[in-house]
């Protein structure tokens, strides 16, 4: 019998991870979203993974495109990440931004990004995992990333000050 769905989810909430925003775009339309189950998968060929509920509104874009990006968000980007966690129309609203070559929406003063072709969909429970080759990468090696554990945002500068 698989463990309930509180005490899975107070579990998840001990691991740290990351904060990204998941970014796509067509001619005439871009969307994205928060996300915090993010992996690498392979070096060779170099791929990495998403999960993004099956409910979204940003899975057709990602279907019609086929191309993605994963922006790595800095400590001090927690509007943007609450921004893109937000149902409000206009994600992009105030939150500055460049197209890639291939066309995905990069974020400004980001840590960093991978743009990504999708080359896999997986249905697994109510989300589906999106595998993506990246084509393209790129960070900023003077800025700390964005941290999500035990349900809030933290940094490396809160981890540190904790243990002082």
């Amino acid at each position: 019998m698989p463990v309930q769905p509180d005490t899975f989810r107070k579990a998840l909430g001990h691991f740290a991870s990351g904060v990204t925003v998941v970014t796509m775009a067509s001619d005439v339309r871009k969307t994205g979203l928060t996300v915090s189950a993010f992996s690498s998968v392979s070096l060779e060929p170099p791929l990495i993974l998403v999960c993004i509920n099956k409910d979204s509104n940003a899975l057709d874009l990602l279907r019609e495109t086929k191309v993605f990006a994963v922006n790595f968000l800095a400590s001090d980007q927690i509007a943007v990440s609450n921004q893109f966690a937000s149902r409000t129309d206009d994600k992009f609203q105030s939150i500055p931004y460049h197209a890639s070559p291939m066309g995905a929406p990069i974020l400004d003063h980001a840590l960093g990004y991978v743009e990504c072709t999708l080359v896999q969909e997986v249905e697994a429970g109510d989300h589906c995992v999106y595998i993506g080759q990246v084509e393209s990468a790129d960070v900023d090696d003077s800025k700390l990333p964005l941290l999500y554990y035990h349900g809030r945002y933290e940094s490396f500068a809160a981890a540190d000050a904790r243990r002082a």
